[in-house]
Formats: structure tokens, C-alpha cells, sequence
């Protein structure tokens, strides 16, 4: 038997799984004549046949595209101010378009704990807690949805950890968008003023498109909710940049700072982002590692962290970090400081990586074999000459703030 559900905004009763589709179309513009003509004439055919049951869609896409033509005309017109800002929240807000993910059972951060708890070295590790892992999909964002993915990441803890940002998040739905609905937020954030500058790099609409995005995107998706977005650059005092593209101004403490990511941005509609050239002095010996790790380890250590275990674990009630640096970008969710004998602190930072499968991760942390090479990072690994940062301060901005933070600046950290 098929599974209908209602609509919010007309409540008609769709297919579940035309549901995301159908909601979406109460945001388009295009294609309206088109789909009442289709519509009409649905309607007159209906009209001239005999007496016949009522319409069910099938399974082919041909009779899939002309019910949801029929149910677009309807909503659209049956809702016709719904295309101001505050309707679209009150949609994205009430569909209940959650990214699924693999069940685990035991929450991943807990695994991981449970590992670092065993580990037989001399360690000081300060972890997260409550984040959720999401990968990319092969048939949906493989090579490009990264980004999107950090987000989700953040999200996750960001709803279990914070109640002051899980009523402002998302409309308080309380659940973390598929990248569908994220794509929304982010236009909506535009919409609202939020980096206007960098909105110009997608031509003001992402919905629909696979362009990578960086830690701009999501921190200017995070202050629309007024979450207090920080953008830190780690650049090397060595290096020239130059860019054959067009980079977008985040700094605020040079004329020109370019995030890592930002000259890797696709003006092209609807197609994968692909590199811009970047180019800068091979000769040059960038040391921005230590300065990252040396941030990373003062983030996470804060006199609000409480002990786990008897193996050095501390608890950080910090969120974790976007992090990207050009061509990926993963979520750091902690850091490790092994002592060693006559020689300095050795440091690895902890990582999930949209890359992965969150089933191949659990798998590793249950059975407590190969995860280290999934999740622990050291020094030696960090080789780009440049690195990008997304944390967010406590609390929710109001009034004032909240205009300020329309403007997009980043700290820069020079090494």
C-alpha cells in the first residue's frame, strides 16, 4: 500500500516520498505556465473519460512528473504569499526532511572514548562530545558534498549540546536538514543580508548544485540563526598567494585575505565545482602546522572540562571545528599530547571525515583496531601551505550584533 503523508503548506496528501519534492516546489518560480498548462489539461482528460477510479500515480517517471505538475499549481496557488522569507522558514521548519544516517547503536563519540580509554601510551586528550558522524553518498554528494556534511556535523552537536541553539536552529525543528534543505537555509541567510559579497559566488541560489562550498558557507548558515561564527585563516608569512579566480575578502586585518577554499569556489550553474588554479612559492617552507595545533589545544582546553576515565581523557563542552584547508574538508573533534622521553609534545588531532563511512568508523571503534588511521591526524600529515577554521562562541546574538554579524571577517594567524 502506498504511504501518503500531507503537505504542511496546502495540505494535500502526497506520496512520502514526493514529499521533499513537493514542498520544494512551493519555493520555484520557474516553470509555473508550463505546469498549469499540464495541469488544464490533466484536468480536461480526466473530465472527457468515463467514469474511472481516482488517479494514483504510478512508479514510472513520466506519470510521477505529471501528478507533482498537478500538486505544484495546487499549492502554489492555493498558498499565493508563500514566497516571502517567513513562509519559507515555517516550510523548511515543518517538513520533517532529516538526514538519515546508519544506525550504530552506541554513539561514536562514546566509542571512541571507550578506545582512547585503552590506549596503553602516556596521554592528554580533550574530545567533544555528542557529534554525530556523516558521510558523503556516492549517489548524492560523493566529491563535492563535504562541506554540507561538516555542517550537518556541527548541527548534530549543536542540538544535543546547546538548548539555546536548538530553539534557534534550523526553526527549532530540531532535527539536522538533508543538504536539500540546508541549500534553502543558506539562501535564506542571503536573503536576510548575511555575506551578500559571498553569495555573489553562487549567483545569490546554491539549491539544486553541487559547488563545493567552505567555512564562509557555513558560518554565514550559522549566524542567520544568530550563532556566533568565527573564521580563523592560518597562513604562511611566506607565501604569495595568487589566484588565476577570483577570491572572496574574509579578512579583516589585511586588504586581501583569502580562505583556502575561497579560490576553489564554481560560478558555474548546476556543475561540480572544479579547481581554480592556485600557485605560490614551492620554495617556500610554510610553518603554519604548529600555529594550528597550538589554536586547536587552547580551543579545546578551557576550565570547563571534566574528566572522563582514568587515561587523561578531558571532556570539552567546546563545539567542534570546520575544517578546510583547498580541496577537503573535515570536522575535528578533538585533540590528543602524548609525552615523549627527552623530546617535544607530540600532538594529533582528532578527526571525522565525511570521506569515510560511518559504518566503517563504528566498526573500527567497536573491534578497536585501525581507527587510528582514520581519526588520528598528527603534524606530519598537515602539508597545505594554508588552513581555514569554523568555531562558534557561546550563546545567541541579538539587535545590534546581530547586523554585525552580516559582515563576514576572519582572524589571521600568520606563521
Amino acid at each position: 500500500m502506498a504511504d501518503f503523508s500531507a503537505c504542511p503548506i496546502c495540505n494535500l496528501r502526497v506520496l512520502t516520498s514526493e514529499l521533499e519534492r513537493h514542498a520544494n516546489s512551493h519555493f520555484d518560480d520557474e516553470d509555473i505556465d508550463k505546469d498549469f498548462e499540464l495541469a488544464q489539461q490533466i484536468a480536461l482528460d480526466l473530465a472527457c473519460a468515463p467514469s474511472s477510479p481516482p488517479y494514483i500515480p504510478c512508479e514510472t517517471s513520466s506519470q510521477k512528473d505529471r501528478e507533482c505538475s498537478i500538486l505544484k499549481y495546487e499549492a502554489k496557488n492555493c498558498n499565493p504569499g508563500g514566497k516571502d522569507i517567513d513562509e519559507k522558514v515555517r516550510i523548511l521548519s515543518s517538513v520533517y526532511l532529516n538526514e538519515t544516517r546508519p544506525q550504530i547503536g552506541q554513539g561514536l563519540m562514546d566509542l571512541l572514548k571507550n578506545c582512547l580509554e585503552l590506549e596503553t601510551e602516556k596521554t592528554t586528550t580533550i574530545l567533544c562530545v555528542n557529534v554525530d558522524h556523516f558521510q558523503s553518498s556516492h549517489s548524492e554528494d560523493y566529491g563535492w558534498g563535504c562541506g554540507w556534511r561538516n555542517i550537518q556535523m556541527l548541527s548534530s552537536h549543536l542540538l544535543k549540546q546547546r538548548q539555546e541553539a536548538r530553539e534557534v536552529l534550523y526553526g527549532g525543528s530540531g532535527f539536522v536538514p538533508d543538504i536539500p534543505s540546508l541549500q534553502r537555509w543558506l539562501e535564506i541567510a542571503w536573503k536576510r543580508g548575511f555575506d551578500k559579497q559571498g553569495s555573489e559566488d553562487f549567483d545569490r541560489a546554491i539549491y539544486g548544485k553541487r559547488n563545493w562550498i567552505g567555512t564562509t558557507e557555513c558560518a554565514t548558515l550559522f549566524r542567520s540563526f544568530g550563532l556566533r561564527a568565527r573564521i580563523v585563516d592560518f597562513v604562511s608569512r611566506e607565501i604569495d598567494i595568487r589566484s588565476s579566480g577570483v577570491g572572496k575578502c574574509v579578512g579583516s586585518m589585511t586588504p586581501q585575505v583569502y580562505g583556502p577554499m575561497d579560490v576553489y569556489l564554481s560560478k558555474g550553474k548546476n556543475a561540480v565545482s572544479k579547481a581554480v588554479p592556485i600557485s605560490y612559492d614551492v620554495k617556500a617552507k610554510p610553518n603554519v602546522q604548529q600555529a594550528l595545533i597550538d589554536w586547536v589545544w587552547n580551543y579545546f582546553s578551557d576550565n570547563k572540562s571534566r574528566k572522563y576515565g582514568n587515561h587523561g581523557i578531558l571532556v570539552s563542552q567546546k563545539a567542534p571545528l570546520y575544517f578546510q584547508h583547498d580541496g577537503h574538508s573535515r570536522t575535528i573533534v578533538g585533540i590528543q599530547m602524548k609525552c615523549q622521553r627527552n623530546g617535544p609534545m607530540q600532538y594529533n588531532l582528532l578527526i571525522l571525515d565525511p570521506g569515510h563511512t560511518t559504518e566503517s568508523l563504528a566498526k573500527s571503534l567497536k573491534g578497536n583496531f585501525g581507527w587510528q588511521k582514520l581519526i588520528k591526524r598528527g603534524v606530519h600529515t598537515l602539508k597545505k601551505p594554508l588552513y581555514q577554521l569554523c568555531f562558534l562562541d557561546p550563546g545567541i546574538a541579538s539587535g545590534e550584533e546581530i547586523e554585525s554579524l552580516k559582515n563576514l571577517h576572519s582572524i589571521r594567524v600568520e606563521a
